[in-house]
């Protein structure tokens, strides 16, 4: 009988040691070396690890594709960020914080395509749990196909009699083969069974969706190559104590990776927000200090979004510099431009931001109305409501131009805004608008256009 070889693997990188060691040595991270034990290929698992496939090449003009070349998912923001819908035969990694609400659209998604045949392989859940949750979803249909099982050969038994259009298998990590003898989710576990999913959704031409857990990190728990070996990684996020969720591609080979999908959590399961910039947005905002609206672009959509501040006299020896949803350095960064170039001192307040709604940012063109919440709270000065901002800040205090301004400029216009801020020397169409553009150069121009009110 050979003995099984155990070797360690970085949790980063991959990258392989003989011992455990506390830094790796390719990518530098500490502690990320985890056990891995590996089973000799033998005439008995040698059927789980090996597969023949006779395949010969073929040009590329000879290669047929069919107009019914992806799956319409029956959601709109689904479609847009994988693309224009499901490619057959493809494996969908979606990751997300715990809670998020990976397994409920997961569920959602199948329960919505009630004319295909789907499958949903759980090995967290019960059938009885399973039937709870789809009855929160209100939804019962009858081409969905549940199994409980943590077995992957079982599952995939499964699915080559069904013959489903959709499989999801929620999570990766609750999932073993007998191929290997390692404990469920580990490393070696993780890697054999995407493996062998890959090479059946292949063989099949049937589309798989994975839920797979995150680290501490926020990352896709397991070896760095299952999101290598995956042909798109979707990442669910959004803060857990906010209705609003954005899915977003990290990793797309069939489609763009600057699409969002944005949902609202609701108690009977998501809700596709079509017009978030009106629900991220509050309507009693008149006659409050420290709120400014930026017109920003999340992928390719463009968003307003609302930035409050909080300028407040230090109540201990160190200012506090607090920001959600916005880049704590490049916070540090605007109040120093804003005390060097503007003359504003704020060495001995505390400031802290907020961007409304639970959502994070990192378009950086909202530096200007990041600054403008910041003066308007220090001056305890309410800004025009009706008033837009859009343009980074540089070091020296200037105003520099942003991508896809007249989408941001027609975004704000259609919510009803008199005004934008835009960056000088952009080139813009103006033709039919009835929101007024005043460009602006520097930070000082800008403060002096919102305070001549």
């Amino acid at each position: 009988m050979p003995k099984p070889s155990v070797q360690y693997v970085c949790s980063s990188c991959g990258a392989k040691a003989p011992q455990m060691l506390g830094r790796c040595p390719v990518c530098g991270e500490w502690g990320t070396y985890e056990e891995e034990t590996t089973m000799p290929v033998t005439v008995k698992n040698a059927a789980f690890t090996r597969q023949k496939i006779q395949t010969v090449p073929v040009r590329l003009h000879e290669i047929e594709v069919t107009e019914d070349s992806r799956i319409d998912m029956l959601s709109g923001e689904l479609n847009r960020v994988l693309g224009g819908g499901l490619v057959p035969g493809s494996l969908v990694l979606l990751g997300g914080e715990p809670g998020i609400g990976k397994s409920t659209l997961a569920l959602q998604v199948l329960m919505r395509m009630a004319e295909r045949k789907t499958l949903y392989a759980s090995g967290e859940e019960s059938l009885r749990q399973l039937k709870l949750r789809a009855e929160r979803l209100a939804g019962n249909p009858e081409n969905l196909y549940l199994v409980a099982d943590t077995s992957l050969e079982n599952i995939l038994r499964q699915v080559a009699d069904l013959q489903p259009d959709l499989v999801v298998i929620d999570s990766i990590q609750t999932i073993a083969t007998e191929a290997v003898e390692a404990t469920i989710g580990s490393l070696t576990q993780v890697k054999e069974c995407a493996a062998r999913i890959l090479q059946f959704a292949k063989e099949k031409n049937i589309p798989f969706l994975i839920v797979g857990h995150i680290n501490k990190e926020g990352s896709i728990a397991g070896p760095k190559v299952l999101e290598h070996m995956v042909d798109t990684v979707l990442q669910f996020e959004g803060d857990q104590h906010y209705m609003y969720r954005i899915l977003r591609a990290q990793k797309n080979r069939f489609g763009s990776t600057s699409e969002i999908g944005i949902f609202s959590m609701q108690n009977d399961g998501l809700r596709e927000v079509s017009n978030p910039s009106e629900l991220l947005l509050s309507t009693q905002r008149d006659g409050l200090s420290g709120i400014a609206i930026s017109a920003a672009v999340e992928g390719v959509r463009p968003l307003l979004i609302e930035v409050q501040a909080l300028v407040s006299s230090a109540a201990y020896g160190t200012p506090q510099r607090s920001s959600t949803g916005f880049d704590a350095r490049r916070l540090n960064m605007l109040l120093a431009v804003l005390e060097k170039r503007v003359g504003f001192k704020l060495l001995q307040k505390d400031v802290f931001l907020n961007i409304a709604g639970g959502i994070r940012v990192n378009d950086p063109s909202i530096d200007l109305a990041v600054l403008a919440a910041v003066l308007s709270s220090n001056m305890d000065i309410a800004l025009d409501a009706s008033v837009c901002l859009t343009g980074e800040v540089g070091l020296a205090g200037e105003i520099r131009p942003v991508n896809r301004i007249d989408q941001r400029i027609r975004e704000a216009e259609k919510l009803g805004f008199k005004r934008i801020l835009i960056p000088a020397g952009q080139a813009y169409q103006a033709n039919g608008l009835s929101i007024e553009v005043q460009p602006v150069k520097k930070v000082t121009d800008a403060f002096r256009l919102l305070m001549k009110q």
